[in-house]
C-alpha cells in the first residue's frame, strides 16, 4: 500500500524529525510503500502585502520597541542552510520525503492511505492551515483510508476557533482510525470533535533503543563522554542553569549540552547550528543522568534507561508531559527545584520496559488494523 504521512515540516528539530522516521520505518516495516510529505523549507514573500508587512515591523521595532527582525523572510532563507548543515543530511538519508507546497496539488490516485502524526500538528498555532491537518484537501477522495496516529493538539485546552471546530468536525468523521498522543487529546476529540480517540504512543516508541543506536553506529558518532549529565533545555533560564550545574555537583558529573540557540534569530549564526541527529543521540547513549525540558528528551532517556528530570515548559505545554510520565508510573520526575530532584528514588525500569513493550504491541496491531480496514 502507498502511504503519505502528513506531519510537521522536517525542519531541525530532533524529535520532529525522529518521529517521522519512526512512523515511516514502521510501516515500511509491514511492507508498504511510504513517502513524508513536507513543504520545501523557504519563507515566500508576497510581493503584494510585503510593503504592509515591512511597515508593520518598523512601528512594531522602532515605536513598540519590540525584538523583531523587519527583513525576516530574507533572513530565514539566507540562514536555514546554515543552521540546518548537520541535520538536513539525515533527513535526505533516511526520511523518504517529498516537497508538497500545495496539498491541494495532490491526486487521489496517488496515495492509498493518509496517516496523520505525530507531533503538534493538531495545534493551530502551530499549523495554520489546521484543516488540511484533518485532510480538507483529500474530502473528495473516496478510495483512500484516514489514519490520525498520535497527532497532539499540544494542550489540554481547545485552541480552534468555531468555524475551524465545525470543518474538522466533519472531516474526522470520514477517519478510519483516530488515535491520540496525549490523554488529554482523547477528552478534546469527544467534547469538541464528537469521535472517541484511542491514547497511543509517540511513533519514536514504536521503535528500540538499538534501532537508535544503529543510526549512531552506522554514522560513526559513537563518542565515549564518562560521567556525564546530559543537558538538553530548549527554554534556557538563569533558574534551569542553576538547577544544572547544583545536579552536576551533587553527582559529580560534567554537564554535556546538546541543544544550541537555532530558535534565537538574534544570536550568533554560529551558535545557531543544530548538532548531527546522531550526535544528539549518542548524548543519550552515554549519559550518566539527564535534565530537560523537551518531550522528545523525556522519550529518548525512557528508551536508553537513563535517569531523568523533567523542568516542567508551560510555554511549550504540560499536557504532553504528563500525559507521557503518567503511562510509565514516572510523574515524580517532573520538578521544579533541586529539593524535589534530591528526594527522587530509582526507577523500576524492567517495570517501564514491558510497560513499554506491551503498549508498543498494542499500538502496532491497532495501526495495522486500522490500514486493512
Amino acid at each position: 500500500m502507498k502511504i503519505g504521512i502528513l506531519t510537521q515540516p522536517l525542519h531541525t528539530n530532533y524529535g520532529g524529525i525522529l518521529q517521522a522516521y519512526a512512523l515511516q520505518t514502521v510501516l515500511e516495516r509491514m511492507g508498504h510503500e511510504v513517502q513524508v510529505l513536507d513543504r520545501e523549507q523557504k519563507m515566500h514573500v508576497n510581493k503584494y502585502r510585503f510593503p504592509l508587512s515591512v511597515a508593520k515591523r518598523v512601528v512594531k521595532k522602532y515605536i513598540l520597541g519590540r525584538k523583531i527582525r523587519i527583513f525576516q523572510e530574507h533572513y530565514f532563507n539566507r540562514t536555514y542552510p546554515i543552521i540546518s548543515q548537520y541535520t538536513q543530511p539525515f533527513i535526505d538519508k533516511y526520511i523518504h520525503y517529498r516537497n508538497v507546497d500545495d496539498l491541494s496539488t495532490l491526486r487521489p490516485n496517488e496515495y492509498e492511505a493518509l496517516v496523520v502524526g505525530s507531533d503538534q500538528i493538531w495545534r493551530p498555532s502551530y499549523y495554520s492551515k489546521i484543516e488540511n491537518a484533518f485532510f480538507a484537501f483529500a474530502k473528495d477522495w473516496t478510495h483512500v483510508k484516514r489514519i490520525a496516529y498520535a497527532p497532539s493538539f499540544g494542550t489540554n485546552k481547545w485552541e480552534f476557533n468555531d468555524l475551524q471546530t465545525q470543518e474538522c468536525k466533519e472531516l474526522i468523521k470520514m477517519f478510519d482510525l483516530v488515535t491520540v498522543r496525549e490523554d488529554d487529546g482523547v477528552g478534546l476529540c469527544h467534547s469538541y470533535l464528537g469521535v472517541k480517540a484511542t491514547h497511543v504512543l509517540d511513533p519514536t516508541m514504536l521503535l528500540d533503543a538499538a534501532d537508535y543506536e544503529a543510526l549512531v553506529r552506522q554514522a560513526g558518532k559513537v563518542e565515549a563522554h564518562p560521567h556525564i549529565l546530559l543537558s538538553y533545555v530548549l527554554d534556557s533560564s538563569e533558574h534551569a542553569s542553576s538547577v544544572i550545574r547544583q545536579l552536576a555537583e551533587a553527582r559529580g558529573l560534567t554537564p554535556f549540552y546538546v541543544s544550541s540557540k537555532v530558535e534565537d534569530v538574534f544570536a550568533p549564526l554560529s551558535d545557531r547550528i543544530q548538532k548531527p541527529v546522531e550526535e544528539w543521540l549518542n548524548g543519550f547513549m552515554q549519559a550518566d543522568i539527564v535534565i530537560t525540558d523537551s518531550f522528545h528528551a523525556c522519550v529518548f532517556s525512557i528508551l536508553f534507561n537513563k535517569p531523568f528530570v523533567v523542568l516542567g515548559n508551560k510555554k511549550r505545554g504540560m499536557s504532553r508531559f504528563t500525559s507521557l510520565l503518567k503511562l510509565f508510573g514516572l510523574e515524580d520526575r517532573l520538578v521544579s527545584s533541586m529539593d524535589e530532584i534530591a528526594q527522587l528514588g530509582e526507577i523500576d525500569w524492567a517495570q517501564v520496559n514491558a510497560k513499554r513493550q506491551a503498549l508498543k504491541k498494542k499500538c502496532l496491531q491497532m495501526l495495522e488494523e486500522g490500514l486493512r480496514k
